[in-house]
């Protein structure tokens, strides 16, 4: 069923555009449900045309939201909160996309009785391609775990996690996606050593990241079976992923992901 409330946003960046733009392609929303507060208002001109409300400021849009979706960067939230905190019921539902903050921040500002709900979203959520995970305060309800799921399903995938789990999920997906990126640059230079272009190399490591996804997502086969099928004793794919055994891929990787880890409990202090 598609979404009835008002849905607010504080701030209107690239991740509040994807998950606004989002529900209304996936038909859970109108743009007559947005209710928008940004720094730049002139970039929300377009949105007002459309029929989405501009809030005047973040007290504004607190009395005029039914779900409050926390766009802004962390080290501006605080300051928002504050003149949030003047028109907020406790009947709004209120999500965090703001890295490294805790809902235990949020309580601190808008009370115990606050309905919470803390999201790691990632960059693919700007083609509907995303992979969040999100964790309720013990205020919230199955109907606001249902508002999230429904939001964050509808740019890619949302997965119900505890708070404890967030900084997992920054390590996996959250920062993941740049994991990728650094891996197709290096297969893209190690192409040119290899005699290809550079536009060679880049569009058939890009096609082949590509692929390699889609071909995860759409046969429903774990990358262990996968990787199964196109490995061949003694043939070329089994040399290179010799080579990365070797390499001690497995233990770099684990090694990467704990540091991002470590660094979100550290952001969240």
């Amino acid at each position: 069923m598609a979404l009835q409330q008002s849905i607010g946003f504080l701030g209107y960046g690239n991740m509040g555009q994807a998950i606004g733009d989002g529900l209304i392609d996936a038909g859970e929303i109108t743009t007559s449900q947005l209710v928008l507060y940004d720094l730049f208002a002139e970039k929300l001109a377009p949105y007002a045309e459309q029929g989405a409300t501009i809030a005047l400021s973040p007290s504004d849009l607190a009395a005029n939201s039914d779900i409050l979706i926390l766009a802004t960067k962390p080290q501006d939230m605080e300051a928002a909160l504050i003149e949030i905190k003047a028109q907020f019921s406790p009947d709004t539902v209120v999500i965090s996309i703001a890295a490294g903050l805790s809902i235990s921040f949020f309580e601190k500002h808008l009370g115990n009785e606050a309905r919470i709900i803390r999201v790691m979203p990632n960059t693919p959520s700007m083609v509907s391609a995303g992979a969040a995970g999100y964790a309720l305060n013990s205020a919230c309800t199955e109907a606001d775990e249902a508002i999230a799921h429904t939001v964050f399903n509808a740019i890619g995938i949302g997965l119900p996690v505890p708070e404890s789990s967030i900084d997992a999920v920054t390590a996996i997906s959250g920062s993941g996606p740049a994991y990728f990126f650094y891996f197709v640059e290096c297969m893209c230079k190690a192409g040119v050593e290899l005699g290809l272009s550079e536009e060679q190399a880049t569009k058939l490591a890009v096609q082949t990241l590509y692929g390699a996804g889609r071909l995860l997502v759409e046969s429903e086969e774990s990358a262990l079976s996968l990787r199964e099928k196109v490995t061949s004793k003694g043939g070329t794919t089994h040399a290179a992923l010799e080579s990365f055994r070797d390499s001690q891929l497995e233990q770099t990787v684990l090694t990467a992901m704990r540091a991002a880890a470590d660094r979100s409990r550290e952001l969240g202090k």
